[in-house]
């Protein structure tokens, strides 16, 4: 039998409820109206449980005895579950693939579904890590994106979950959303700040084809987003959490010292991670593979005693190389440079020169982002993999 593999194991959990849609929004997710009978949270439930049970069956016959070392639960609306049902979550993959000593156990939840009461479940639970999804604390903004949540409760929630005794706790915010003004994105970094949550995930809004809010942008009912504006905006949250004491870590999450995402530096330096859930993606080694979508489908399967798998895919070398370069050059820490070719080596040296990317240590050195280049960084990893000049 193989030895046990020895990058880093994530488990990730995908949530498929949501009490409504965001405009937005274009997510594998399901309001009550949408399933009708077909599914609920506790058929959900049933079924994940016996899918982390064919997973570990599945890694354990391949040689791959690896705990989790973090684990992710996103949806979705995982505070949907309440602290119960993801107290039940945790103990299903502790019972399973089991979870090694300090793991990182990240649940993100809506703000209007939380509460102190909430919190303290979770932490009694196992969890280490909330996420919550703020998105802006201006009711204008919210309006637009058709938000659920009211423009405070983001905070209250950050406030209750640090109260709880959480020691990680993330704000997510999106920027550029058509009729924002500047004045709402200082508004929410000072109530951001003013919270002491230890990270920040802050992204520019992207109006995806076949949701409500790019049905409006199409019909003229709201403007489109302007890169201008997203330029502007990112470099105002990057000064305004820098001089809260804050890195960048990513191109787009900034924590003070201690507070990064260890699940998503998981898949931002080539780990590997099972997904379970409707429509959740996974990766081992040189095998990446994803579940059907819909909630009833995936429970059905399941109860046939089968993994919900829809596609698998084998990686050749020239696609995990790529992979590695599109992920490993959003960080701050960047890429070794021998991890590039002579010609793609050829390219980052003329970024370089444009001070889009800093070389260190020459051949044998690193290969990372300027400031410069962090707004730029698709195009340069595209130029870097693809620029045949």
């Amino acid at each position: 039998m193989p030895d046990t593999p020895s990058a880093p194991f994530g488990v990730y959990l995908h949530v498929p409820f949501c009490s409504s849609r965001c405009g937005y929004c274009d997510f594998n997710t399901y309001t009550p109206g949408e399933l009708g009978s077909s599914a609920s949270p506790e058929s959900y439930l049933d079924a994940l449980e016996k899918e982390l049970e064919l997973a570990a069956a599945r890694r354990e016959a391949a040689g791959d005895r690896r705990q989790a070392e973090t684990i992710f639960i996103g949806g979705g609306t995982p505070s949907m579950l309440g602290a119960a049902g993801l107290g039940r979550v945790l103990k299903a993959i502790a019972n399973t693939t089991g979870i090694a000593a300090g793991a990182e156990v990240t649940t993100e939840s809506n703000p209007e579904s939380t509460s102190p009461e909430f919190f303290e479940g979770l932490r009694e639970a196992g969890y280490t890590r909330i996420s919550l999804g703020m998105q802006s604390a201006s009711s204008a903004v919210l309006r637009v994106l058709e938000r659920a949540h009211t423009p405070g409760r983001a905070f209250d929630a950050a406030r209750e979950a640090l109260a709880a005794g959480f020691d990680h706790v993330n704000l997510d915010m999106i920027y550029g959303t058509p009729t924002e003004r500047d004045e709402d994105v200082r508004l929410t970094l000072e109530k951001v700040l003013e919270t002491g949550v230890d990270h920040v995930s802050a992204y520019s809004l992207i109006v995806e084809d076949g949701t409500r809010m790019a049905r409006k942008v199409r019909k003229g009912e709201l403007p489109a987003p302007q890169e201008d504006v997203y330029a502007d905006r990112y470099w105002m949250i990057d000064a305004a959490l820098t001089e809260a004491g804050f890195g960048w870590y990513e191109v787009s999450n900034w924590a003070r010292i201690g507070g990064e995402c260890r699940h998503n530096l998981g898949y931002w330096r080539d780990g590997d991670w099972w997904g379970a859930g409707p429509g959740a993606h996974s990766h081992l080694g040189t095998t990446r593979f994803f579940n059907v979508k819909h909630p009833a489908t995936y429970a059905k399967i399941l109860g046939e005693g089968a993994l919900p798998i829809k596609e698998t895919e084998e990686l050749g070398a020239a696609e995990r190389h790529e992979e590695k370069v599109m992920l490993g050059l959003r960080l701050r820490e960047g890429l070794a440079m021998s991890e590039l070719d002579e010609r793609e080596q050829h390219v980052a040296r003329r970024f370089e020169g444009l001070g889009m990317l800093a070389i260190t240590g020459g051949g044998a050195g690193r290969v990372a982002l300027t400031d410069s280049g962090r707004l730029l960084a698709d195009g340069i990893i595209a130029d870097i993999l693809f620029d045949e000049a």
